[in-house]
């Protein structure tokens, strides 16, 4: 006589185990559309950058710094976060002060025009990396300011061609990275 109670729990277990491959599936489906929606954004990020970049172009470091050191009528515009301009920042002196602005890149749209008058005045964005100083100097190109560009690299740029960063314990000249 067939044990009808045995055969009743391995048809449960193999619904159980169909099931718990079921979810299985869906767990890794939805991990994968989930990664990859998350690769997307960061590739399409890239993409906006590498366009910004391309519209707006890149200062390298040594252009940046002879404009300095000869004194021209340039704004340096540090688009970073408050934290991060903890960090240091370009060095600048009493004679040039005022050509060097923070504004964050979140607040860039609301606060520029009360600080930055002049559409033709040359300006030179930056940021840590140069990403969001691409971006925000794109953003001052749609705005009407005609002489806008980024720094190559940002201040990570700045710091790898050997310029001095200025901190709260004076400037300072980090080591290069290997």
């Amino acid at each position: 006589m067939p044990n009808y109670a045995f055969s009743y729990q391995i048809n449960k277990n193999c619904r159980k185990g169909l099931i718990m491959k079921k979810l299985l599936l869906v767990v890794t489906l939805l991990g994968t559309l989930g990664s990859s929606t998350l690769m997307a954004e960061i590739l399409n990020k890239m993409v906006l950058i590498k366009e910004a970049r391309k519209d707006v172009g890149e200062m390298t470091p040594k252009q940046l710094k002879h404009l300095l050191d000869e004194g021209e009528d340039i704004i340096v515009l540090d688009v970073r976060e408050s934290e991060e301009r903890a960090e240091g920042s370009i060095p600048f002196d009493e004679f040039n002060k005022e050509n060097f602005i923070s504004i964050t890149r979140g607040n860039l749209e609301w606060k520029v025009a009360n600080k930055i008058q002049d559409p033709d005045v040359k300006i030179v964005t930056y940021c840590r990396s140069g990403g969001r100083g691409a971006l925000a100097a794109e953003v001052l190109k749609k705005m009407g300011y005609k002489n806008v560009t980024t720094l190559k690299g940002g201040l990570k740029g700045w710091v790898k061609a050997g310029y001095p960063v200025k901190t709260g314990l004076g400037e300072v000249i980090l080591p290069k990275e290997k």
